[in-house]
């Protein structure tokens, strides 16, 4: 009798002592995820906390936020997030350089107002806080920063980039956001905060007349779009980014656009010329010298924008169905066809409201083709550079980045006659972005 007794107590006291444990288990396992949820992202993480001078040097903070009310607001930005994950939300980055048609290709996606975050160029307020004095950055603090920076964004949390704008947003309220007036997102009605008088906003809304910013709204708004997506023409390396593409909140797909370097020269001088003042009286024959360490930098920048394009097209397992690589010469030939293979690979709908905005921005007249305009007439633009830029410096160029030029299907030219000959197309019919 004993033996029946002593058998269902030993069970049960067994029971007991799992239930215990589990219970144990089942706290360490919430403090960690606590812990975890609090850390600042992609450790470490300094910038949240440590303000910049106008030089760009980090230092200890004079006037801090209290650590209390940072890891609050994380927290509840964690939450409104945790709740919208299973909701198939998409996060893409859109990179490029300057003059590679980004920003049109941004709108292609900011024409999705309904259910479409978009940010333009965010990043341009940490590239000009680190800016040193000698008129470069530090590539690995900016890599950091940068990568932290965007990961914060698509997370819909404003409090990094608070740091680099200048001057520092005060209540989370600022007049100085960069080329706020690009995004429709951050020009919409339940955004756009009371107009102040007197207040100058240097980006201000041109849908509709808006107060200063205030990045809590941005925020909500944020949270609340199901797609987000943001332009950057400041990124110079894809690997910088493989924490972003890991991260398992995200999901994020990266769209990379190039552009024949030859054709980016020739728009460069036209929009920035006095930057390429000498590079364009050497090449009509004025007899200035062509800075060494310009010619370096052309190649360098050739360079970094190959080597993020073959460890994309590589499909390593880090970016495997994250990565497509798309040129400027495709979309200005084919836009409808190229924005739908760019919304198919984001698995975002292609609507109606975007094909009508490509239909009218594609063939565009001279009068709204400005420089910094996206209305553009996009077969023309294909060939214009060609006639633009001298021969002598297309062969720079080809000399600067053949292996570029190679890889993205961009045909050399060996003559003046060839330049300029219309008959002749420089863009090789290439397959990119075979999954």
């Amino acid at each position: 009798m004993r033996i029946l007794y002593t058998i269902p107590v030993a069970i049960f006291v067994t029971l007991v002592i799992i239930e215990k444990e589990n219970n144990i288990i089942s706290r360490v396992s919430d403090k960690l995820t606590l812990k975890e949820i609090l850390k600042t992202p992609l450790q470490p993480s300094h910038f949240s906390r440590i303000p910049l001078k106008h030089n760009g040097s980090l230092t200890p903070p004079s006037k801090m936020d209290s650590r209390f009310s940072i890891k609050k607001q994380r927290l509840e930005t964690y939450s409104k997030h945790k709740k919208v994950m299973a909701s198939g939300r998409k996060h893409i980055l859109l990179l490029a350089t300057t003059r590679t048609g980004s920003s049109f290709v941004g709108e292609l996606f900011n024409q999705q107002v309904d259910n479409m975050f978009y940010l333009f160029e965010p990043l341009w307020h940490v590239e000009k806080q680190l800016t040193l004095k000698t008129g470069g950055t530090n590539a690995i603090v900016a890599a950091k920063a940068y990568r932290d920076v965007l990961q914060q964004l698509f997370l819909c949390d404003f409090s990094l980039l608070e740091t680099f704008i200048k001057p520092r947003p005060v209540d989370h309220i600022t007049p100085a956001l960069f080329r706020r007036e690009s995004s429709s997102s951050l020009c919409e009605k339940s955004v756009c905060s009371p107009f102040i008088k007197g207040v100058f906003e240097s980006y201000a809304c041109r849908t509709r007349r808006c107060g200063p910013l205030n990045l809590t709204m941005a925020s909500e708004s944020c949270l609340h779009k199901k797609n987000r997506v943001i332009k950057t023409v400041r990124v110079h390396h894809l690997e910088n980014l493989r924490l972003l593409a890991e991260d398992p909140r995200l999901d994020l797909k990266f769209i990379h656009l190039v552009r024949d370097p030859r054709a980016v020269l020739a728009s460069r001088i036209v929009a920035f010329e006095d930057n390429y003042k000498n590079w364009k009286q050497w090449a009509m024959g004025v007899d200035v010298a062509i800075d060494e360490n310009e010619v370096r930098k052309l190649k360098g920048n050739c360079d970094n924008i190959r080597m993020s394009a073959e460890i994309g097209l590589s499909q390593p397992p880090w970016l495997r169905r994250r990565y497509m690589l798309v040129r400027y010469e495709d979309i200005a030939r084919f836009p409808m066809r190229k924005a739908m293979e760019m919304y198919n690979f984001t698995g975002i709908p292609f609507t109606k409201q975007v094909k009508s905005w490509i239909l009218k921005n594609t063939h565009a007249s001279k009068e709204t083709s400005g420089i910094f305009s996206t209305q553009k007439n996009s077969a023309e633009q294909v060939q214009k550079w060609r006639f633009s830029l001298p021969f002598k410096l297309a062969l720079v160029v080809q000399k600067a980045c053949g292996p570029a030029l190679k890889l993205f299907g961009y045909k050399f030219v060996s003559t003046k006659e060839m330049l300029e000959d219309k008959s002749i197309s420089l863009i090789e019919d290439k397959v990119f972005n075979v999954l």
